[in-house]
């Protein structure tokens, strides 16, 4: 029985109709930008395996770092011990984010990281003797599958068959130089309820890559700010070089007082999360009251061999050549967008550093179930090109490592799908 036919009979996948599916694809190796199959087909992985993999599959240095690792300590306690790679890494770390962020609190994936943020936010007004419950959220938002961080995404297919168990969350548009004036207003109205406003900075991933203006969400935080209210900016996604900096709160002014991380923390290695904040945040749990304590944590907090993974993934992205190539991708996209931008099927083109997003132009229907994100997707899967369409949005973003050859060979790809669909 070969491997598709035995993942049929056990597996369960995620976001995924398990009675129309089409077979799993067996993937056996990785190599760079590229996927191997059982049979050796191959495959540009060009949406990063879910937006994880920045330094490319299996990459020696990681894996060397990991292996080191694996011999001297796998794992340990984190509640009363501590160990190297966490210290390192939350030192190394704070180093590079903005100066406001002073501590590191560990988890395991992205909906962790903003389980925590969120605690942490409504915990710091109980702590200091003004409890406030609300929390302030973008529409279309996405912050993860885990109850609290479902219930500050925004409301649709994905969240419909919990929405009457999710907490209530004051949603508001994405800020425009039109409309600041009306969302500062709506802010003012409720701030005294106001715990915390989590936003994914400059692009909406899962909403279909929705990108807005650097200025307008400072200007907004600035308004949060003066009205007394804590910002978490969920770089899950974000983090990491996709934006063209090392952090999409980098393009910002003000900055966040929590801040999230996961998916390229590890350069895709495996599962990780953390969560950073502010010494007034965190001054506010110290008390001779143990009620005060911030009571999260998880089996594998600050896994030492995750920590390692997340060291090698920072020595890569420090690294010039790292940069380099984010902005030899930036570059690419650049050029290519310009190309097509007027492709009479195409509705939009947007870029943010090296994210590229296509809007096919569907006459209105935009939905995720749309038939022809299928099409899409088959289309380039037979193409040997790894892009998984959200809705008529089709999003392009590589590993740093892929070359201008691979680079070259989705774009043209694209076009002949313009062409051909």
């Amino acid at each position: 029985m070969g491997l598709v036919e035995r993942d049929k009979k056990v597996i369960w996948h995620p976001y995924t109709q398990m009675q129309t599916a089409l077979p799993h694809i067996p993937i056996v190796s990785g190599e760079g930008t590229c996927l191997y199959d059982e049979d050796g087909n191959k495959y540009i992985d060009a949406v990063s395996s879910w937006w994880v993999n920045i330094h490319g599959h299996a990459h020696p240095y990681i894996a060397q770092k990991v292996a080191e690792q694996l011999t001297r300590l796998e794992h340990v306690i984190f509640a009363g011990f501590t160990h190297a790679p966490a210290v390192e890494l939350a030192e190394r770390l704070l180093a590079i984010l903005p100066h406001n962020q002073q501590k590191v609190f560990y988890s395991d994936n992205g909906s962790t990281a903003v389980e925590v943020a969120i605690k942490m936010c409504l915990q710091y007004w109980q702590n200091v003797g003004e409890p406030r419950t609300k929390v302030l959220a973008f529409k279309n938002a996405y912050h993860g599958d885990t109850f609290g961080a479902m219930s500050v995404s925004g409301r649709s297919a994905f969240t419909a068959a919990f929405d009457t168990l999710l907490f209530d969350v004051d949603f508001i548009e994405l800020p425009t130089k039109n409309n600041l004036q009306d969302l500062k207003s709506q802010i003012s109205g409720i701030k005294l309820n106001l715990s915390c406003f989590i936003f994914e900075p400059l692009v909406q991933g899962s909403a279909g890559m929705i990108m807005y203006d650097a200025d307008c969400l400072d200007e907004l935080l600035a308004h949060c700010r003066e009205e007394g209210i804590l910002t978490i900016a969920d770089e899950v996604f974000t983090g990491f070089g996709r934006t063209g900096k090392p952090f999409a709160c980098d393009h910002l002014q003000l900055q966040p007082d929590v801040m999230c991380f996961s998916k390229g923390i590890t350069g895709g290695t495996m599962a990780f999360g953390l969560t950073t904040c502010t010494n007034t945040i965190y001054d506010a749990f110290l008390s001779a009251d143990k009620l005060k304590t911030l009571f999260h944590g998880h089996s594998y907090t600050a896994n030492p061999v995750a920590c390692a993974a997340s060291l090698a993934s920072l020595d890569l992205f420090l690294n010039a050549e790292t940069s380099e190539n984010i902005c030899r991708i930036v570059a690419s996209h650049a050029d290519f967008a310009e190309k097509i931008k007027h492709h009479p099927k195409l509705k939009d083109v947007r870029q943010t550093g090296t994210i590229l997003a296509m809007e096919w132009d569907t006459h209105g229907n935009t939905s995720y179930f749309s038939s022809l994100r299928d099409r899409l997707y088959s289309y380039f899967l037979n193409a040997g090109i790894i892009l998984r369409p959200l809705g008529n949005i089709i999003y392009i973003l590589p590993p740093y490592c892929i070359t201008d050859n691979e680079l070259g060979y989705i774009y043209s790809t694209i076009e002949n799908a313009l062409d051909e669909i």
